[in-house]
């Protein structure tokens, strides 16, 4: 008889390295959560620049409120929130961010430079960040109020991850579809994204627009002239309905389904699948609609401590 394996307990490295690729797991999943933070920090133009995809550089820059000098030196540590103290309040959380995870899991699988600068400091400062922790002192530096996060090389030190990853372009185009669906929703924020090193965006949405308009310029005129808008709210559910819903007249190939709950980008096959069962009476065999929902429910009904898929 085999003697019994030895249980060991793993090193701090190891164990965040494991817990990064699962929140980030590709590049249009770090984008995510570094748009949240911009929106939680109330920016009203959102800049995004990528390489390869996102693999080799991730840039966003936001014009929000920026990070405090004095937590330059946390703000990549796992658990290192701004947005909730206990754990009850994830009952009535608000914000998009509240684990302290996101930038930490990302600088642990890509090196990552934080600029930034709030509204009442003189200069902008700078820090550069690996495995949770700065790789020196934050300096001062120029910079405009907000904050220009750089993630480079993203899955460095994971050469699985990354083999798997070996298609910019379709990376490329995950990247778009979360900047295209943030920026349809948040139509009173302006957002780019660009390649690296190209003028032409490959979207483009000015601040103050509204969503139909953002849907014409980021999916087409045909599809924006072919949109319901519905809505409902119910008190006794405690729930309110906005969306914009292709009619009988458009059809595509696949299913455009865009998706939030309490303002997060989420994914549903149920609810994509139960819509579709609908919409079979109506569109030709074989073709789907196009479907923008905003659900609001109440936060003591969500259990926001997942995580999503996108």
């Amino acid at each position: 008889m085999s003697a019994p394996s030895v249980i060991r307990k793993l090193d701090e490295t190891v164990v965040n390295r494991i817990a990064a690729g699962e929140v980030i797991q590709r590049p249009a999943n770090a984008l995510k959560e570094m748009i949240e933070n911009s929106l939680d920090a109330k920016s009203s133009s959102i800049q995004v620049i990528v390489k390869q995809g996102g693999l080799k550089l991730l840039q966003i820059q936001d014009n929000g409120s920026g990070i405090r000098k004095e937590d330059m030196d946390i703000v990549c540590e796992r658990f290192t929130t701004s947005k909730l103290t206990s754990f009850e309040d994830l009952t009535s959380i608000a914000t998009y961010g509240f684990r302290g995870e996101a930038l930490a899991s990302i600088s642990h699988v890509a090196h990552v430079t934080i600029t930034t600068r709030t509204a009442d400091s003189k200069c902008a400062y700078r820090g550069q960040y690996c495995d949770g922790k700065p790789k020196g002192p934050v300096k001062p530096y120029a910079g405009n109020v907000g904050t220009q996060i750089t993630v480079e090389d993203l899955f460095y030190n994971i050469s699985t991850r990354k083999k798997a990853l070996k298609n910019p372009s379709e990376e490329h185009g995950r990247v778009a579809e979360v900047v295209g669906r943030y920026a349809i929703h948040n139509a009173t924020v302006g957002f780019t994204l660009k390649k690296h090193g190209e003028s032409v965006a490959d979207v483009r949405t000015p601040a103050n627009s509204t969503q139909i308009d953002n849907i014409r310029a980021i999916y087409g005129p045909t599809v924006a002239r072919e949109l319901l808008e519905i809505a409902s709210d119910d008190q006794k559910l405690q729930f309110k309905l906005n969306g914009l819903i292709s009619n009988a007249n458009y059809s595509v190939k696949k299913c455009i389904f865009l998706l939030f709950i309490n303002h997060r980008l989420v994914d549903s096959a149920s609810l994509r699948k139960a819509i579709e069962v609908v919409y079979a009476a109506y569109l030709p065999k074989n073709m789907h609609p196009f479907l923008y929902l905003s659900l609001e429910i109440a936060p003591q009904n969500v259990d926001v401590n997942v995580h999503v898929c996108i």
